[in-house]
């Protein structure tokens, strides 16, 4: 598995994002076909027969050495899908802080998917967001913006600035205005906002249709730590918990409050399911502990209906 492979429950160095990210999808790849998913094609077809009048500079002499017939390479703006990854980049997403945190494992994940869709001919663009759109660029399927993606990704993973908030309705708003091409939206967040109303859920989801307007599918990864986060797996002592975000402070025993924290985020994630199963949107409850191949699997079966 990918979270042993890569210890993510210890810090990984990522000084080498698109080395990472090709482990990560070679495992997978691996994987596939060990599996009941090993129908389904991670290598979409790069070539197509060679027609009189096409030059013959892209003719691919391996594969004729194989097979005795001429095909030529497909060009780089050949594209079968556009797809935009959006990462949330607000403080929340740096937790926990022993091992890999939710950004980190977001922005391999990232990486990672985007290794895929270079291999598939496939244009990906990339936002990160916080209380403001931080990067946001257009999608195209060249080696270099790739490289210049995981450039700025490896940047954002060197500059993890605390007390960042979210602002994830306006930027989805934002981000939604400057897509004006069918596309595949990618979100990795813990969907967590310094806005805190009985509302909320319907603002994002209203930011969520401005993403489907122009019938652009989308896939929530909504990233989170399991043991504190989700379980509320604390010992029976006074603990002094810290925001993130905000930077409050509050000492409790978390014993006493576990029930109806559980209780919360429950009818949250009911809520949460809901809303994405009436609007046709894709969520991913992705845990840390589990590592990135269940990612990439609901990415590959979306991307597999799509085509």
């Amino acid at each position: 598995m990918a979270s042993a492979s890569l210890g993510l429950d210890e810090k990984i160095d990522f000084g080498n994002l698109e080395l990472l990210a090709q482990q990560v999808v070679e495992g997978f790849i691996t994987g596939l076909h060990k599996s009941p998913f090993h129908g389904f094609s991670v290598e979409f077809a790069e070539h197509r027969l060679y027609n009189t009048g096409n030059s013959i500079k892209n003719i691919d002499w391996k594969l004729f050495a194989r097979t005795e017939k001429l095909f030529v390479k497909r060009f780089e703006e050949e594209t079968n899908l556009r797809c935009h990854i959006l990462i949330d980049n607000s403080s929340s997403m740096f937790y926990p802080l022993t091992g890999i945190n939710k950004f980190e494992f977001s922005a391999l994940a990232a990486a990672a998917l985007i290794n895929l869709l270079k291999k598939q001919r496939d244009a990906f663009g990339l936002s990160v967001f916080g209380e403001k759109i931080e990067l946001h660029t257009p999608a195209k399927s060249t080696t270099s913006h790739q490289k210049f993606i995981l450039n700025e990704l490896t940047q954002f993973l060197k500059n993890q600035q605390k007390n960042t908030k979210t602002n994830l309705i306006e930027s989805l708003h934002l981000i939604a205005e400057q897509i004006h091409k069918r596309s595949l939206v990618v979100l990795f967040t813990d969907m967590f906002d310094t806005v805190s109303s009985e509302n909320y859920l319907d603002d994002v989801f209203a930011a969520l249709q401005h993403l489907k307007f122009a019938k652009n599918e989308v896939i929530i990864f909504n990233i989170n730590e399991r043991k504190h986060e989700l379980d509320f797996n604390f010992e029976n002592r006074p603990y002094h918990f810290i925001d993130l975000e905000s930077n409050d402070a509050i000492k409790i025993n978390p014993i006493q409050f576990k029930e109806t924290y559980l209780n919360k985020v429950t009818q949250f994630k009911s809520t949460l399911a809901l809303k994405c199963a009436q609007y046709k949107i894709d969520l991913i409850n992705a845990d840390l502990e589990e590592g990135f191949y269940p990612i990439l699997k609901a990415w590959l079966l979306k991307r597999n209906k799509m085509m």
